[in-house]
């Protein structure tokens, strides 16, 4: 520990062929397989439409300070999502176009903080993903304390050391490697589904005799 910055090593990587599987899967569609109860609120996608998927390295800082983030790089390998819990702080922003670019220079997945970004034209313009609650032209304070590689909380989604982390513009979703296979399995089948209802519809054929099952289940 130096500086106030408390260093844990990275957890091992998730295997690179399931990130690649879960990358073209919709959020929306793990989320409904995952009970509808994990993925963050109040994060929005600031770069040009694209999905981001990867090994959570976990970053906890002072709202505004990013010396924690600075040093959080050397913990991080090519696949990997810097995850920054900043608190949900907006006064001053955590990173901008530099370290954006930074991150995408390395071969990151992309980056996410739970706190504000600057230079959102310059990430606007790139594909490499950046989530964050807010924006602020206010640069970041270097003074820590900080903590990297410790479980993290982002818009009440808890984020730990290890998990996959997926994005697209619906937002953002983390789960336990050890629960991937089940879960693609289980999206993929819904999309299946999904596509057989969207033909039905274009055939003039849609069934919502489900509704009546469902209206007679209500209580009110």
């Amino acid at each position: 520990m130096s500086a106030g910055l408390i260093k844990n090593p990275s957890a091992p990587q998730v295997d690179p062929k399931i990130i690649e599987r879960i990358r073209g899967i919709a959020v929306a569609l793990l989320s409904d397989n995952l009970h509808r109860n994990r993925g963050s609120v109040g994060l929005r996608p600031y770069h040009k439409p694209a999905p981001m998927a990867g090994t959570a390295v976990t970053v906890r800082c002072r709202g505004g300070d990013n010396l924690a983030p600075l040093r959080a790089y050397d913990f991080c390998r090519p696949g990997d999502v810097m995850v920054i819990d900043a608190g949900g702080d907006l006064t001053n922003a955590v990173f901008g176009g530099i370290m954006a670019f930074g991150g995408e220079s390395m071969g990151l997945a992309g980056m996410v903080v739970d706190g504000a970004i600057r230079d959102v034209a310059e990430i606007g313009a790139r594909e490499f993903p950046v989530y964050a609650r807010g924006v602020n032209h206010r640069g970041p304070y270097k003074d820590g304390p900080g903590e990297i590689n410790v479980p993290v909380t982002i818009g009440g989604m808890v984020v730990r050391p290890g998990d996959i982390i997926v994005g697209d513009q619906d937002g953002l979703l983390a789960f336990p490697p050890e629960l991937a296979e089940a879960t693609i399995k289980a999206a993929l089948a819904q999309h299946a589904k999904e596509e057989a209802a969207i033909q039905s519809i274009r055939d003039g054929k849609w069934d919502r005799s489900f509704v009546d099952a469902l209206e007679a289940r209500c209580m009110n």
